[in-house]
């Protein structure tokens, strides 16, 4: 991807708060939340969005408690995944629930709010089981906002 392409998808989103979001959240759980943004492309998100969550390494986690924000801005969708950790204690109705926040931010192109909303939500779900372990509690994954 060019530098430009590159720079076109951040302008997006605020990259700082969306950042401080997730270190925010990751202050209060073992899990791990990560983004993706990803240029336009035809097709099925889903699909993508799961070679994302193999590409980032989010199934390396400890407790297999990782959040994936897969996030297409110029089709205003987005896809997000947990591990089976984390979904095997949420279930279905939580990832409807997520889906719903970011809908209703992404319709109206509002995609850090809608990011930020998000992060915070699945952070608190994740805290619930699988809270923060002090000082022994290592950051697994980057912060950093992933750009494809």
């Amino acid at each position: 991807m060019t530098l430009s392409a590159r720079a076109r998808l951040l302008k997006k989103i605020d990259d700082d708060k969306v950042r401080e979001a997730i270190r925010l959240a990751e202050l209060r759980t073992s899990g791990e939340i990560r983004v993706s943004l990803s240029r336009f492309f035809w097709g099925r998100i889903e699909p993508v969005a799961r070679h994302c969550f193999d590409r980032m390494m989010m199934k390396e986690t400890k407790d297999r408690n990782g959040i994936l924000f897969f996030v297409i801005p110029s089709r205003r969708r987005f896809y997000v995944m947990g591990d089976v950790g984390i979904h095997a204690m949420v279930g279905s109705a939580f990832w409807t629930e997520l889906a719903a926040v970011l809908s209703a931010r992404f319709r109206k192109g509002e995609f850090t709010e809608g990011l930020v909303e998000g992060i915070a939500a699945a952070g608190e779900k994740l805290a619930a089981f699988f809270p923060f372990a002090g000082a022994a509690d290592l950051n697994e994954l980057p912060d950093d906002i992933d750009v494809r």
